[in-house]
């Protein structure tokens, strides 16, 4: 068979409607890799600033594009240009993420240690320009003074060692509280910055402090609490038998924060870490040591799961 002419391929196989989310995606996908092959051919990297994007990419925006788009009060071109650029600002030395509110339901958080003051406050100025709220993490005190000199609408809390921002009202989901349990007094920051991280995402949370083995009567005093609970979060060092303590009283999810709080043997968290990977109570989740964040945005998750998939609620339609 011979090849059939350019006329009659069209013909056959007519070309794919346009779609702008795709052509902003692929327009944005060419410009990385030719940034990608230029640096290669000159053997060196180049940093290619891309076109600022503007606003926050959340559910309610895209939701409200999507609408004047089927009401016609905006056309296909009008559509693509407000998506064109890919939702994230490049500052050179980072590229912060406008568009994981969308995707996940919180946006980026800016972890602080190995940070400037002044990286911390540019990233955290472009996610306020662009109406998100801000969470940094693991701010010391001196790092902290500064990050607040050069961006006064951050707030900082020593004990979590939090700074944070939010331009809308924080309004708590209803339910019961989630529970933040430490065993000591000195697993304290660690359970802070766990209920700063749920507070600044909406999902309500209370603490529990100083209730571990030593004194079980303390633990067993909550007990109407811990079987209420959604969820809970239980911080502790020496050994962290606390976890498997809670885990073994309640059916609801529970994660262990291994804490660094321990003599000598604790090996800085490492002994509570194993102790709480080998616990016998079935289904307790474990995250890194002194990762009270982790465990925070791991039940903010958890908090927010579908109670039907989005695939199955389609065909249930059908």
């Amino acid at each position: 068979m011979g090849r059939r002419s350019g006329r009659a391929a069209d013909q056959n196989n007519p070309a794919p409607k346009a779609n702008p989310v795709n052509d902003a995606l692929s327009a944005g996908i060419w410009v990385w890799c030719h940034s990608w092959s230029r640096a290669a051919k000159n053997r060196a990297f180049t940093w290619l600033r891309l076109p600022n994007y503007t606003g926050p990419m959340d559910p309610d925006r895209v939701r409200a594009l999507l609408e004047q788009l089927r009401a016609g009060t905006m056309d296909v071109e009008g559509a693509l240009q407000q998506l064109r650029h890919l939702p994230f600002e490049d500052l050179g030395f980072a590229h912060v993420d406008h568009h994981r509110a969308l995707r996940q339901g919180v946006p980026e958080v800016i972890f602080g240690e190995a940070k400037t003051a002044a990286q911390i406050a540019a990233v955290a100025r472009s996610l306020v320009e662009a109406g998100q709220p801000v969470l940094v993490t693991r701010l010391d005190p001196v790092k902290a003074s500064e990050l607040c000199r050069l961006l006064p609408e951050l707030a900082y809390d020593d004990l979590s060692r939090t700074a944070s921002h939010s331009s809308r009202e924080i309004v708590p989901r209803p339910g019961e509280p989630v529970l933040v349990i430490t065993a000591g007094t000195s697993d304290l920051p660690v359970a802070a910055e766990a209920l700063e991280t749920l507070r600044l995402f909406g999902v309500p949370a209370r603490g529990i402090a100083d209730v571990g083995v030593a004194g079980l009567h303390r633990i067993v005093s909550h007990l109407d609490a811990l079987e209420r609970a959604p969820g809970l979060i239980v911080c502790a060092g020496m050994e962290g038998a606390l976890a498997s303590v809670v885990g073994g009283l309640v059916g609801a999810p529970v994660i262990a924060v291994p804490t660094s709080v321990g003599y000598g043997a604790s090996l800085g968290g490492f002994a509570a870490l194993l102790g709480m990977l080998s616990s016998c109570a079935a289904g307790v989740t474990v995250v890194n040591i002194d990762n009270g964040f982790g465990a925070a945005m791991a039940m903010v998750r958890l908090s927010r799961r579908p109670s039907v998939a989005p695939g199955a609620r389609e065909r249930q339609a059908e």
